[in-house]
């Protein structure tokens, strides 16, 4: 496969896909929005919440605000050697809210998540969660974790991943691929194009043991 960047920034990416099979420049597409992870808010544990909305509605806000996500420094939960349910610093991050509204109304924004790790934050600070009325209150403890689209639109890395045939009969393609933030365009990319080689090569070496099985067999 040979990739062309026709375009790119951190939001979005266009590249010129060549001497490749249409299946396997969908495949890139597919898992640039299903299989790439990101951090999302998966855990909320309610300590407070004298707001309108139910507990249930604030955890579900909370796991649809993007997140940055470094994927060099956090590992999936199902791999990360803790094998733990609660997680680890390795595998989890955790994020307090403590919000009240004293004699006026108050909206609870994503910039008031306080994050354990700096660099693992809300891709903006702005994104509304909750107006409190006065003197109502809301207190938190939010677990983020790494995940896949395929699981949950939460783990969604991209919001547009699109692609386009440039020949009728050759093997070139455009595709576009836009990010919710979490990941950089190209990253999510590079990402999406590793996992395509991987589940290849898992395949290529099962079929080659089992073709080696069947030899000794004979």
């Amino acid at each position: 496969m040979e990739v062309n960047v026709l375009e790119a920034d951190n939001s979005k990416v266009k590249v010129l896909l060549s001497g490749v099979d249409r299946v396997y420049a969908n495949a890139v597409r597919r898992f640039a929005l299903s299989e790439v992870p990101v951090m999302a808010i998966d855990d909320v544990v309610i300590l407070e919440n004298t707001s309108i909305l139910y507990d249930e509605v604030l955890a579900h806000r909370l796991g649809l605000i993007p997140i940055y996500t470094d994927l060099t420094r956090y590992t999936l939960p199902e791999e990360c050697d803790c094998k733990s349910e609660l997680g680890c610093p390795r595998c989890r991050v955790l994020f307090v809210l403590d919000a009240a509204a004293e004699d006026k109304p108050k909206t609870v924004y994503s910039g008031d998540l306080v994050s354990e790790d700096k660099e693992t934050r809300p891709i903006s600070p702005n994104i509304p969660i909750v107006k409190l009325a006065p003197g109502q209150k809301l207190k938190l403890e939010a677990y983020a974790k790494l995940g896949r689209g395929k699981n949950h639109a939460k783990w969604q890395p991209a919001t547009v991943a699109v692609l386009r045939d440039v020949e009728e009969e050759g093997k070139k393609f455009e595709l576009y691929i836009e990010s919710v933030g979490a990941l950089p365009a190209t990253e999510i990319l590079l990402q999406a194009i590793k996992i395509l080689y991987a589940k290849m090569n898992k395949i290529f070496e099962e079929v080659e043991g089992a073709e080696l099985d069947k030899q000794e067999r004979k």
